[in-house]
This record gives C-alpha cells, structure tokens and sequence, in this order.
C-alpha cells in the first residue's frame, strides 16, 4: 500500500518532485494559494502518514487526530516551529522536523543588513522624497542618516543566523560585536573579536540590535518597555526572528517617542496584520523611521528550493523507518 503525503501549500517544485519520485508515496498538494484551517487540513490529510505544512499551519492534537494514527512525521516548512504544539506530538509519538539548511541564514542575514542599511542611510524615505518630487537640489543637511561601519552590533541569539549577521557585521563593516546567548561561544568570540553579555548590557551599548531567537514562552515579548528604555536614542532594532517577541505596543510608543530612532521588521506580533490594533497599524503605514517587509528575509529562490529538499528528504527518511535529520523532536 503506498504512503500518503499531504502538502498544505505548494512549495517550490524540487521538494515535490522528490516525493513523487517515490513509487510508493502518493502525493497530494493543496491546490490553494493560502493557509488552510485546521478543518481544510484535517479534511485533506486524512489518512496520512506524512504532513508537509507551512509556519502559517497551526498543528496541535486536534489536528494531528483528525489526521489519524497512522501519521508519522508532520515536516515544517521553516526553521522555526512554534506553529507546531510538540507536546501533542510526543504524546502521539510523531516526529516534527523543520529546514535549517545551509542558505536559509545566509539568506536571513543578508535580509537582516539590508534593514539594517536601509534604516542608516533612510532609503525608504529617500526614495519616497524622490517620487513624490520634493527633491530640488544638493544640501549639506538633506537626509542626513548614519554610518554603519565601526559602529556597534548587539546580536540577541546566536545561532546560524546570527553567527552569519556577526560575519558580515565584522568582515564587511568593521562593526564591533556583542552578543547574548543562553550559552557563550569562546570560539566565537575569538574569531569576530565579540564580547558576550547580558541582554540589559547589550541593550545599552549597541548602536543596532538585531533578533535571532526562537518564538518560545520565555522570549515572547522579550524587548518591550523595559529594555526600549534601556537602548540608545540613536539605535535601530531589527527583527527578522519571530513577531511577538518583540511588543509592538511598546516599539510604536518607543518609536513615537524617540527613546530609539528607528527599527526594520520583516515579522509581526499578530501577523499577517500590521500592527494588533488600528493604532499599530496607522502608525506602520505612516512612520518615516520604519521599515517593513512581509515575512521575506528568507525569500530568495535559492534558499526556498534548499527548505523544499529539505522538508522532503526529512518525510523520505522518516517513511523508511530512520530517524530523520531535522528532528526537532
């Protein structure tokens, strides 16, 4: 009897060629161009042994019921997964698997600098200048933004991805590096020339902050009041990890009240809103010493066609009775 795959979303054609490549995997792929319900993904995945899902799917005991016994591994389309609740799963003994491939933080990092470049120089609001015809002549004042290199880069996790943001911060800008962790890098520290410190520390000396957490119980709102106090009037933060873990409330007031001068958002607390109320979401639309992007830092076909091998190669492994390796779980 062939083993039955469920794909929520199309993803980029590597991934499902090497499904179908297996003889004995019947593949199906949702023929819609958006997140499911959880009743769209129960109805469909009925009966299968494997789940391909997205970080849009929200996957927990009801859904992995519905679905059946029989189901294996359910195989995150994304290198987080917090969309996925893996304490239902172990209860059911089935695997979770995410993508953390090789280009994905090089992709993220990449994103990352380009906030961190466009905040600096106000491109956003250069560009805009230009459209709307205000521009009329060379001046020493004119959009006088600020410099990247030498400057300070305070790094909030440091996994792949912000081992790669210290890289480029480093080798390419000359900026100095301070990072916290739950755990310290020696090795790290050695290579970058980087001082690890505590969050408040890190707060108070970096010129730019950039996240690179998992979206857990313990960094949900991890920067709100508190520590926007704690930054310099003259810093940006950037966010390209996980919407709630920074309080979009606190970030409007604190961008609003000049306690930091700018950030760059690629995610959002109550996404795929901007901003969790009318008054979030006004500010978003209108604030100069704001950029948003719509969840793309990892949005280059290199990377998405990596994820894809990866979330396949994850459901192959898992169906042949191995371990797969991306276990999460």
């Amino acid at each position: 009897m062939k083993k039955k795959i469920y794909v929520t979303r199309r993803i980029p054609e590597i991934g499902i060629e090497m499904l179908k490549a297996k003889k004995d995997f019947d593949v199906k792929v949702s023929p819609y161009d958006r997140v499911l319900s959880s009743r769209e993904i129960i109805k469909n995945a009925k009966g299968c042994d494997a789940l391909l899902c997205l970080l849009t799917d929200q996957i927990d005991g009801k859904v992995l019921d519905g679905i059946g016994k029989q189901l294996k591994i359910v195989a995150n389309y994304a290198v987080g997964f917090n969309n996925i609740n893996l304490e239902d799963a172990k209860k059911r003994e089935i695997m979770v698997t995410n993508t953390p491939g090789k280009l994905i933080s090089k992709s993220v990092a990449e994103h990352t600098f380009t906030l961190m470049m466009g905040l600096a120089k106000r491109m956003v609001e250069a560009d805009k200048f230009m459209r709307f015809g205000k521009y009329k002549g060379w001046g020493p004042l004119l959009l006088l933004g600020s410099d990247v290199h030498d400057k300070t880069l305070g790094i909030v996790g440091l996994g792949n991805i912000g081992i790669e943001v210290a890289r480029r911060a480093v080798k390419g800008f000359g900026m100095k590096v301070i990072y916290t962790d739950i755990k310290r890098d020696k090795n790290f520290e050695k290579e970058y020339k980087a001082k690890y410190a505590t969050l408040p520390e890190l707060l108070k000396n970096s010129d730019f902050v950039t996240l690179h957490v998992p979206l857990l119980k313990s960094t949900q709102h991890l920067i709100s009041t508190k520590q926007f106090k704690m930054m310099k009037k003259s810093a940006f933060l950037i966010n390209t990890s996980r919407g709630p873990i920074v309080d979009e409330r606190a970030l409007v007031s604190a961008l609003k009240s000049g306690e930091i001068a700018g950030a760059g958002l690629d995610v959002y607390e109550c996404e795929p809103k901007l901003g969790c109320t009318v008054f979030d979401k006004s500010y978003f639309k209108n604030a100069q010493n704001l950029i948003i992007t719509p969840h793309i830092a990892s949005a280059s076909t290199e990377t998405r066609s990596e994820m894809a091998e990866i979330a396949a190669k994850n459901i192959i492994v898992a169906l042949s009775g191995k371990t797969p390796p991306n276990l999460v779980k």
